[in-house]
């Protein structure tokens, strides 16, 4: 990366500073966070890394080692002229523009050049938050080098409102909030619509964190998932006209048993229930892992898959095979799909003497029956995004 530093920006009379963030894994607690519910992720060992200086010139110069090897120069903006999404055919440089955009509107100056380089081991479009990782290392980059002082919170709610606002993917702040605040060697248990957060030892025995990736890529942006939300908002207003309450995750599953007649579309209702089912197995499930129960801990892993394939409608074919053949797989405790879904990866709990017969035959009649093949990653948990 210091070489390719050297090489595209030419900036010797700087010297650089090294940054990573996460991406991150739900364990549980899917499409709850925007309707104010709990949700239980963990930042995870791949990430993005990244190698940034200061300059004089007041311009912001980007460079990914992942998608620009067609260019020899950097893709290169004066901070003054940050102001919309751009349509180009570097279409990730949206994600740190869209983090400037939102510091400037905050009150912050940049009253010097900055140079980034980035470079991950995330595979795009996975669902594993490369996205989230790459707004939060902006921030955290910006923060380090030109004193803006934002502590994890507000990087996480920054880069969430530049996602929402910029890139126009209406997301919750889960992604964003597990990349920059994850605690190695444990999950966080958080309330997304207080903010009010819980570490959870991630103590799993002899059993290891796989994750499939199905290589149907998502892009959330493109897909349904701002339809999702709004579902959930109809569903919202129709049981606010006979209930007080603020987001759909207030509710109790009885109490939303006996509101449901006020949500007039049934596909509303749907959306509906997933969420509050949802809020209620991402609480059972921290509890369960909170007491060693990796049984019941992987009974809600599985039904919660099952309610993003039934009641949210967010899973696909492949992500839905990948999940079954983990289930009758016998080494492990639980399976599901992980992050916004339409594409993406599976999250599988699978006892540590099981992992390579696992990868070996899920692997293979996964692409028998789909023609895909499916990527394996064994993960651990880890810190948060940061300066190294």
């Amino acid at each position: 990366m210091q070489e390719t530093f050297t090489k595209i920006f030419n900036n010797t009379a700087s010297k650089t500073t090294k940054f990573f963030a996460p991406g991150r894994v739900n364990l549980i607690g899917e499409h709850t966070d925007h309707e104010g519910g709990f949700v239980f992720p963990c930042a995870i060992d791949l990430g993005i890394s990244a190698l940034a200086a200061a300059r004089p010139e007041k311009t912001l110069r980007l460079y990914s080692m992942n998608f620009d090897s067609e260019f020899n120069s950097p893709f290169e903006i004066s901070f003054d002229d940050v102001h919309e999404k751009l349509n180009i055919n570097r279409s990730w440089v949206n994600y740190p523009l869209g983090v400037v955009n939102v510091l400037k509107s905050h009150g912050y100056k940049f009253n010097s050049g900055v140079d980034i380089l980035y470079s991950g081991n995330l595979p795009d479009g996975a669902g594993l938050s490369s996205s989230a990782a790459i707004e939060v290392l902006t921030v955290k980059i910006f923060s380090g080098l030109l004193n803006f002082d934002i502590d994890g919170v507000n990087a996480a709610k920054l880069s969430q409102e530049a996602e929402n606002n910029f890139v126009g993917m209406h997301c919750g702040i889960m992604d964003q909030f597990a990349v920059s605040m994850g605690k190695k060697n444990h999950a966080v248990l958080l309330n997304c619509s207080t903010l009010e957060y819980f570490y959870a030892p991630l103590e799993l025995g002899d059993c290891k964190i796989v994750l499939a990736n199905s290589n149907v890529p998502h892009s959330l942006v493109g897909s349904e998932y701002n339809l999702r939300r709004q579902q959930c908002e109809n569903a919202l207003k129709d049981i606010q006209a006979q209930k007080n309450i603020s987001c759909l995750c207030e509710l109790t599953q009885n109490e939303l048993d006996e509101y449901s007649y006020c949500v007039n579309d049934p596909v509303d209702l749907r959306r509906a229930i997933h969420a509050v089912n949802e809020n209620s197995r991402a609480l059972r499930a921290s509890e369960a892992l909170k007491n060693g129960d990796l049984l019941t801990f992987g009974k809600l892993m599985n039904a919660s898959h099952v309610s993003l394939r039934d009641f949210y409608e967010v899973t696909v074919k492949e992500t839905d095979i990948l999940a079954k053949l983990a289930w009758n797989f016998e080494g492990v405790i639980g399976s599901r799909m992980t992050g916004g879904g339409f594409g993406g990866c599976t999250v599988s709990i699978v006892n540590e003497k099981s992992v390579d017969k696992f990868i070996d035959e899920i692997g293979r009649k996964y692409k028998d029956l789909t023609g895909l093949k499916a990527d394996f990653y064994i993960t651990g948990s880890s810190d948060g995004a940061g300066k190294l």
